[in-house]
This record gives C-alpha cells, structure tokens and sequence, in this order.
C-alpha cells in the first residue's frame, strides 16, 4: 500500500481507515521545506509498501494544520502510531527508518496508550 496524503489519497484514507476498528494508522508529519523529511519520504514510501496491513500517512503541517489541533510539531519527522482510537506512540524520531521498523515491530493491540492534544486523526482522515 503507498504513502497516503490527505487531499490527493483521501478516498483512499476513508476507504483503509472506515473497514476495521484496530486499523493501524502511521502518520508521519512533515514540512514541504524540511530537507530531512524529504529524505525520509522515499523510505516511508517503501516501508509502507512491505507493510499493506498498515495505513501509512504524510502529513505536511503547514497543508493540513487542521489535522494538528492544538499540538506544535517542533522536530522532524515526528510520528503518530495509532492503533483503532489509541495512540501507543507520538513523537519525534530520528529520520532512520530501521528505528520505526523496531518500533512497528514491538508494538501490538496491548500496547501501552500515550497521550497526546492530537484530535482523532483516524475520523479526521476518513471524513
């Protein structure tokens, strides 16, 4: 499964985030200018590939403020894991994708939920 992007990919952001409650959403924010991002996309891209079970997101911070709420995103790439309604991780990341394989790796359905000021990314996606 590509890398969705809210506006170009949203019907298929509704369709993959709408057919199961325990979808896992992967969300990475990011910013068109941060030269990181860019080259962390081309990775996320192909991990997203290996992992078709998962819903992977690119979401630009400044295109798509409104999917932030009230959260400042300071460091990139900072990314969401979210699991059905629980978040089990939300932060920045060291833009090395074998760090967030690890992550995708040890994480399950009894992962531990973390708070954040995120609103529901899941709903907001599939609207």
């Amino acid at each position: 499964m590509p890398l969705l992007v809210p506006d170009t990919d949203q019907a298929a952001l509704r369709a993959r985030l709408g057919s199961s409650p325990g979808t896992w959403l992967v969300a990475c924010f990011c910013a068109a200018w941060c030269d990181t991002c860019e080259q962390y996309k081309p990775k996320l891209q192909a991990l997203a590939e290996t992992m078709p079970q998962h819903v992977f997101a690119w979401i630009d911070i400044e295109d798509h403020a409104e999917l932030l709420g009230e959260e400042d995103v300071e460091n990139f790439p900072t990314l969401l894991v979210q699991i059905g309604p629980r978040v089990v991780f939300y932060g920045p990341m060291l833009p090395h994708i074998g760090h967030l394989e690890r992550l995708l790796e040890s994480l399950d359905e009894h992962s531990a939920t973390v708070s954040t000021a995120l609103p529901d990314l899941p709903r907001l996606l599939a609207a």
